[in-house]
């Protein structure tokens, strides 16, 4: 099942140096979640080739505007462009009185239905639990109330052994009772084990979002053994009583977040407008978690 996320933004308070503000789209069995919606997101889109019609979700994590102020243009585009089916909405409850305001002053009246899901940032909560995908708020620590957002994949039934089932005859009218993990009885009576014509899925893998948040523990259990966990590195260390300052994370700090949750691959973003380019905060996490990689817009990470 393809498991992937697309940078669109990754710099932080304003567009800077050829970098836009925050958003991701994550591919899960080709179904689109936007998580957040900085200025000029609808331009990265269009950019990288994602398209709209196909964002049935978009999750906002706290209402500063580098991660929100592209909302409504994306909505009105949506409008605009003729969309009908419903949008899934996340967020703060002051981002619904937002996005009202702004359309009942340019007299705007979408087309389709936004179903808005309050996000609560002092616990954790299932906002999404569909056939592919469980998704999760973190609640984290900021100036402002926010919440990152995890993505675990549902547990996929079992795969069949195409080889073994054609050898002995298997009927395809029972695969998918193998696959629940039943067992095989032929016409003469002879049982087949499961575990013999059929073997278990893949581990479901995880993707945590860590957006604005100031170094605490409070959230690292719940995003332990993430397959890739993205989280905010907008200071080098050499800053930490700046970060600690505006509720923010060093690159040393993120790194070690992922040795302490047990994380397989880091993916560093939300980079300061004071830093022109990124080695250093790449070198800094490498130095504690070699497996980090930098959120270059227009890449792609597999989950």
């Amino acid at each position: 099942m393809k498991f992937e996320v697309t940078i669109l933004g990754s710099s932080s308070a304003t567009p800077i140096y050829n970098r836009n503000p925050t958003s991701q789209v994550l591919n899960i069995n080709e179904r689109l979640y936007l998580i957040d919606c900085g200025e000029g997101t609808q331009q990265q889109m269009l950019r990288f080739d994602v398209r709209a019609s196909r964002i049935d979700h978009i999750f906002i994590s706290h209402l500063h505007g580098d991660h929100y102020l592209g909302l409504v243009g994306l909505l009105s585009s949506m409008h605009l462009n003729g969309r009908k089916k419903p949008l899934k909405l996340f967020g703060p409850p002051q981002l619904k009185e937002v996005i009202d305001l702004q359309f009942k002053y340019s007299e705007t009246h979408l087309q389709y239905d936004i179903e808005f899901t309050i996000t609560n940032p002092n616990k954790a909560e299932t906002i999404i639990a569909n056939e592919d995908v469980i998704v999760e708020t973190i609640p984290l620590d900021h100036r402002i109330a926010c919440t990152g957002f995890l993505f675990r994949e549902k547990k996929r039934l079992r795969k069949l052994l195409k080889d073994e089932l054609e050898r002995i005859g298997v009927p395809v009218e029972v695969y998918t009772s193998l696959k629940k993990g039943a067992d095989y009885t032929n016409p003469e009576g002879k049982i087949y084990k499961n575990d013999t014509l059929t073997v278990d899925s893949d581990k479901p893998k995880t993707y945590s979002y860590c957006s604005d948040t100031i170094y605490n523990e409070q959230y690292f259990d719940q995003i332990n053994n993430s397959d890739l966990l993205y989280h905010e590195a907008t200071f080098l260390h050499n800053m930490v009583d700046r970060a600690n300052e505006t509720y923010h994370t060093t690159a040393l700090q993120a790194a070690d977040i992922a040795v302490k949750t047990n994380a397989k691959k880091l993916l560093l973003g939300h980079f300061s407008a004071r830093y022109k380019t990124l080695d250093e905060l790449l070198g800094e996490a490498q130095s504690v978690f070699p497996e980090t990689s930098l959120a270059i817009e227009g890449k792609t990470f597999v989950v």
